[in-house]
């Protein structure tokens, strides 16, 4: 992996909840009154922008980019930013220049609120593949005050060598993952390795990927936000009605993982993985650099969970990793665009991405040249992708912790009825 960047666990996440959630309230009383932060341009007409991002593990590779920024112009000077409270910033009149951050659900207060300026007369907007505006709709109303800069695709992880050792290809279908699940057992192999302590792992992992291999996530989250107050169990769609069939797969592929994953972490899977202990893991490629700690070049590929038997159904769960945004009310908005414009060339966007194993939202981005990646390369270039549901789901309802209490045997049902209640008290507050 050499010079790739550690990639952030969607694990940080949970930290995101925690500080949106602390600063919702203020941001929707003083979220119209935002300004920009209090840099000025200088008596030489240097103009000094903030730029926040929200990704830490790529924070040496940004300050990079900003000296080759500076060496190319001199007009304006950046300073980089990667600990300011944002819903704070924005209720104190004092928000960045520019931000690059995660694109979820912490987004919609700012979006919806118009508190991020409108891109959709930039030039950039044409641009990005009309399936990542769809993404990016699922979470905000108004998708184009920001600008999708990485995607993330995630699947499962697989070691070639033990493949290859026990002469087995790649599962298209639920009934050849199976059998490919039984023959490594049978030769004493751990097929997948599970780290059920770390509940956003199993949210990301097994929980997306059977229900966005089985369920069209879109319409699915479509109806029941036109369901509201009113979700049931038997309303028309529900978790308990659309999500049990995936649950019920979920539950299948527990017997096919370490007897120890109730008490085993990330960092345990990383190193277990790394270690040949198992042939698969459900995980991103935010593990590849953590995987490479303990063993360089492990001879690594990729493929979309398939959890039906038919190989069309086969799709990759995505998230919008980072996306740009300038506040609405920026005072330096042409220097905080000029930045933008330099860090959305092809040649320092591309380069992003491939060097840190994420895919372009442009149309015609290349793919990571990362070999690990190319299993689910195609699926994210021919559109075959969903963005993970747990992602959909709003931060107060504990969708985590419900997908970790069936990996550790609790029956689906209740724990998907309890989403529906949840879902219905949800809609009460947001109505």
């Amino acid at each position: 992996m050499s010079t790739r960047q550690p990639q952030r666990s969607p694990g940080r996440r949970d930290l995101t909840r925690r500080g949106f959630l602390a600063g919702a309230g203020s941001v929707a009383a003083g979220i119209g009154l935002a300004g920009c932060s209090s840099a000025a341009a200088s008596a030489t007409g240097v103009t000094n922008i903030s730029f926040y991002l929200s990704k830490p593990e790529v924070i040496g590779y940004f300050h990079d980019l900003i000296s080759t920024y500076h060496s190319e112009q001199d007009k304006v000077r950046v300073t980089l930013d990667s600990s300011t409270n944002i819903p704070a910033s924005f209720v104190r009149n004092r928000p960045p220049d520019l931000g690059l951050w995660n694109y979820n659900l912490s987004v919609t207060e700012f979006v919806n609120r118009g508190a991020w300026m409108d891109m959709s007369a930039t030039p950039y907007v044409k641009d990005i593949n009309p399936s990542v505006w769809e993404l990016m709709k699922l979470t905000a109303d108004d998708p184009m005050r920001a600008i999708p800069y990485s995607v993330m695709a995630a699947g499962v992880i697989y070691n070639r060598d033990i493949f290859d050792k026990h002469h087995l290809a790649v599962p298209t279908t639920w009934s050849e993952f199976t059998a490919v699940c039984d023959t490594l057992k049978a030769a004493g192999v751990t097929p997948i390795y599970g780290t059920f302590a770390d509940s956003w792992t199993i949210a990301q992992g097994m929980f997306d990927y059977s229900i966005g291999g089985m369920v069209d996530v879109p319409s699915f989250f479509t109806a029941i936000r036109a369901e509201g107050t009113k979700l049931t169990a038997d309303s028309p769609h529900s978790f308990t009605r659309d999500f049990g069939p995936p649950m019920d797969r979920m539950v299948e592929l527990l017997k096919y993982h370490n007897p120890n994953a109730s008490s085993r972490k990330y960092g345990d899977g990383n190193t277990a993985f790394a270690q040949g202990k198992a042939a698969m893991y459900f995980q991103g490629p935010w593990a590849f650099s953590q995987i490479a700690l303990t063993t360089k070049n492990l001879n690594m590929g990729t493929f979309p969970l398939p959890v039906t038997d038919d190989p069309g159904d086969l799709k990759a769960r995505v998230n919008i990793d980072l996306a740009l945004w300038i506040p609405e009310s920026c005072p330096r908005k042409e220097a905080a665009m000029d930045f933008m414009a330099w860090l959305l060339q092809p040649r320092i966007n591309d380069k992003y991405n491939d060097d840190n194993d994420g895919y372009g939202a442009r149309v015609g981005a290349p793919a990571p040249s990362n070999p690990a990646l190319a299993g689910l390369s195609g699926f994210y270039h021919k559109n075959a992708f969903y963005l993970g549901p747990s992602q959909l789901v709003p931060f107060s309802i504990p969708v985590a912790n419900y997908a970790q209490s069936i990996a550790l045997g609790s029956a689906p049902g209740p724990q998907l009825a309890k989403l529906n209640a949840d879902w219905a008290r949800y809609s009460i507050r947001a109505s």
